[in-house]
């Protein structure tokens, strides 16, 4: 549930080096459905449980990586308002040019640690939505992993404190929890609009513009292991996990789609709200914070971006 002005990332739109194999691998492992491709071609893609629709484009480029992630906000006199808000803060924003079909206007501005940020209030609703009239859980039975939503996204860039500030600032979002260095300085943070733990995460990174990765939500802990089978059956390059995050409480497993984006499968996690004390993490105490059952990081974790 949004308690702020904003409601959800809504929409997110990543390169890739094989467009049919990375749509295929969305389609039949992660279990999205294709919604159509754009005149120029990218593929639009929603999970069995949205309503709006699409949320994932996909796009074939000579190297994989982010374009944009949009925020739903709640209607159009606010998309005015934070276009404003934005502006003051010393984001110029322009309007979007490329094709979303369905979507009406979004702004868009690039943010301090180079990812380009847009926010939208109107979409229309997807063909294939949940059933309104005594629903059942499902339309038809969920593919593979079964992933219900797009959840959220980690990105890696510089100044992420800036990054931090305009999100609250402007947005209304909230921080349920961080980590800094021993002087002092984010080295991380999670942010939050709703009752979710979050729905971006900023960790500080010399190199601007990168994506460590985006991630779905899934029902529950057996979901989790049920995506570890298809991970397995599939022979997908896993990460890390099944595992649990200490941050945010989350159950997870990290792996890398055909064209090299790093996903996440994510349960649970406790709910946030902005009267709660911040939880903050040292960064001695991080690998566990990361992943509890181990206790430690994981260099493939730190160092793969795209």
């Amino acid at each position: 549930m949004a308690i702020t002005k904003t409601i959800r990332p809504g929409l997110i739109q990543l390169r890739v080096t094989d467009l049919k194999e990375s749509v295929e691998f969305y389609q039949n492992v992660l279990g999205l459905d294709i919604v159509g491709q754009t005149a120029d071609g990218r593929v639009m893609l929603k999970t069995y449980d949205e309503f709006d629709h699409h949320s994932v484009v996909l796009k074939q480029a000579p190297e994989s990586g982010f374009d944009y992630v949009a925020f739903k906000v709640t209607d159009a006199q606010t998309l005015e308002e934070l276009k404003a808000a934005t502006e003051a803060f010393g984001y110029p924003v322009d309007v979007a040019k490329d094709d979303q079909p369905g979507y009406g206007k979004r702004y868009g501005f690039t943010l301090c640690t180079g990812h380009r940020i847009e926010l939208y209030s109107d979409v229309e609703m997807a063909d294939n939505i949940p059933m309104l009239l005594n629903p059942d859980p499902w339309v038809e039975m969920p593919r593979g992993m079964k992933a219900q939503r797009f959840d959220h996204l980690l990105l890696y860039g510089p100044n992420i404190g800036e990054a931090e500030r305009y999100f609250k600032e402007v947005l209304g979002m909230f921080a349920p929890e961080f980590c800094n260095t021993p002087d002092g300085k984010r080295f991380a943070v999670w942010l939050t609009g709703g009752n979710k733990a979050h729905d971006i995460a900023f960790v500080e990174y010399e190199r601007p513009n990168t994506i460590h990765h985006h991630a779905f939500y899934l029902e529950d802990w057996n979901a989790i292991g049920n995506a570890a089978d298809l991970i397995g059956k599939h022979r997908v390059k896993r990460d890390v996990g099944p595992t649990r995050h200490a941050i945010t409480r989350g159950q997870t497993i990290y792996f890398f789609e055909p064209s090299g984006n790093r996903i996440e499968t994510y349960a649970g996690g406790y709910a946030a709200y902005p009267d709660n004390p911040q939880r903050e993490w040292t960064v001695d105490e991080i690998g566990r914070g990361l992943f509890y059952y181990e206790g430690e990081l994981f260099p493939s974790f730190l160092e793969i971006v795209t």
